[in-house]
């Protein structure tokens, strides 16, 4: 194919679009167009876009461009734009403010390995994603940050905590971009926008050298993608522990790229709408199911009607408790590193509220709930000996309106309220932080589970609803059976492409 140059666009090389990440590496490449075209292509799209959808918030042009001045860049990602989560993911020099007012001033003393990995992939990284304060609700409208939109209906939230990453690959910014799953970061998003979100195995990928896990173990990094096979190709680039890992995922026998078009074969799969939290689905999330499983018959599948039984309120209760303390313990470690002690006013209300419950809980509590929670991922593993796959609707809802998942304004002030007294206890003595909660997990009844039992999980965008929204279908598996969900994900995007369909405009 000929590569067009129109000196009459923005940017020169109007094909940018047509391709996912490994294309415009082979472009680069076989030098049918420079990495500096594309560093362009994707700069011009960031400028003309990111006004209408604040989806990156740091900028970081000037060392993309130095990144490539002297060569392209090598690798199986060489000269590919590429956005980083503005959440766990260090660039040296460069802050990371987690969408927090204090750390948005402090830049990083190092690269994490995780970045490391990104950088010898090859990718230009152009610069920073939104997301929400510590990446603690599934919608990104932080204080720090503003508020990010849904490039499909600007009124609607693209999901978080990466709901930066998951817009800027939705409205074509750039093919791939970073994002970190702790309760269903990466696959929420990617349902809100149309895209390819792939939790890893845990253990997939690294979390040093500033870290040893992140929220015991639900946490994973990886990207949202356009394409499949970009998801897989980075999975092989950045896989496997760095030195003093916790704990490492299963050996893969061959690159996961190698399994994208690899036959499937006959699966076993359970599917079903009955919420593993909560007690809602909307109709859309159900016909969104319906479709995926006839999609799975016509491909040969056995399909049957199944769910693991357990427990669903002890789990959101167990849930909570721990994120309550990591965010009691996110607050404490970002005084300490603006040389402060921790103080409401550099917190939002929300965030202070859950990090004082957090406070109050007692260490026998805190253990008791990760008991319970690894006893959920028993009854989740064993039922996965039965079947091959798990499928689900991604969320129990099309993406909300933005606000509509927030606090109400009594809600906070409460919490101000009780927040200046200094009683964690108060706040769960008076059920404030249990209805938002629930709230919340009433949106996400089925990715946090699979965050718990480290078990590789997707959100594919099959769907599409009369209103012209995405509607992700969820599939999980076997821990270390990340293969096989590729190798199935390969077929849907074969058999129900998605990668030309893009948000109006």
């Amino acid at each position: 194919m000929s590569i067009h140059r129109d000196p009459g666009t923005m940017d020169g090389f109007a094909e940018y679009e047509q391709y996912d990440g490994l294309g415009l590496a082979e472009l680069i490449r076989t030098r049918k167009v420079s990495a500096r075209e594309v560093t362009e292509a994707a700069i011009a799209r960031i400028e003309r876009r990111n006004p209408s959808l604040n989806a990156v918030v740091n900028k970081m042009y000037d060392r993309a461009r130095a990144s490539i001045a002297s060569a392209a860049p090598q690798g199986p990602f060489g000269g590919v734009p590429f956005l980083l989560k503005d959440l766990l993911a260090m660039y040296e020099g460069v802050p990371t403010s987690a969408g927090n007012r204090l750390l948005r001033d402090i830049p990083a003393r190092q690269d994490s390995e995780i970045v490391r990995r990104y950088r010898n992939a090859g990718l230009v990284i152009l610069g920073k994603t939104n997301t929400p304060e510590f990446g603690l609700v599934p919608y990104t409208e932080s204080e720090a940050l503003g508020v990010a939109r849904n490039p499909w209906d600007h009124e609607r939230t693209p999901g978080g905590s990466s709901g930066g990453s998951a817009a800027a690959v939705a409205s074509r910014m750039v093919p791939i971009a970073g994002g970190g799953d702790g309760g269903g970061s990466i696959r929420i998003p990617a349902s809100c926008c149309g895209v390819f979100g792939f939790k890893p195995s845990r253990g997939s990928t690294p979390t040093g050298p500033t870290f040893g896990e992140f929220w015991r173990g639900f946490v994973v990094e990886h990207v949202l993608a356009r394409s499949v096979r970009d998801s897989a190709a980075m999975l092989d680039a950045i896989g496997g522990s760095d030195p003093g890992a916790p704990y490492a995922a299963p050996r893969r026998e061959r690159p996961l790229l190698q399994e994208v078009g690899a036959d499937v074969g006959r699966l076993r799969i359970a599917y079903s709408a009955k919420p593993l939290l909560g007690n809602h689905v909307h109709d859309d999330c159900r016909r969104a199911l319906d479709d995926a499983v006839k999609l799975l018959v016509e491909l040969g599948h056995d399909v049957t009607e199944a769910a693991p039984e357990f427990d669903g309120d002890a789990f959101a209760v167990a849930f909570v408790t721990v994120v309550a303390a990591e965010a009691r313990a996110d607050i404490e470690m970002t005084a300490a590193l603006a040389g402060r002690k921790p103080r409401m006013a550099d917190f939002e209300a929300a965030t202070w509220g859950l990090g004082l419950v957090g406070k109050a809980t007692s260490a026998s509590a805190y253990a008791s709930a990760v008991r319970s929670m690894q006893m959920t991922a028993r009854t989740v593993g064993r039922f996965l000996e039965r079947y091959d796959v798990v499928l689900t609707p991604t969320l129990a809802d099309p993406p909300p309106v933005i606000g509509e998942l927030q606090p109400s304004r009594g809600e906070i002030a409460l919490m101000k309220t009780i927040s200046r007294l200094h009683a964690g206890w108060l706040l769960g003595a008076l059920d404030v932080v249990k209805p938002l909660a629930e709230k919340t997990l009433a949106f996400i009844p089925y990715t946090p589970v699979f965050n718990v039992t480290g078990q590789p999980a997707m959100s594919v965008p099959l769907y599409w609803n009369d209103a012209g929204l995405p509607i992700g279908v969820h599939f999980a598996a076997r821990l270390g059976a990340d293969d096989l969900l590729f190798r199935l994900a390969a077929q849907l995007e074969r058999a129900r492409p998605w990668f030309d369909r893009a948000p109006p405009g």
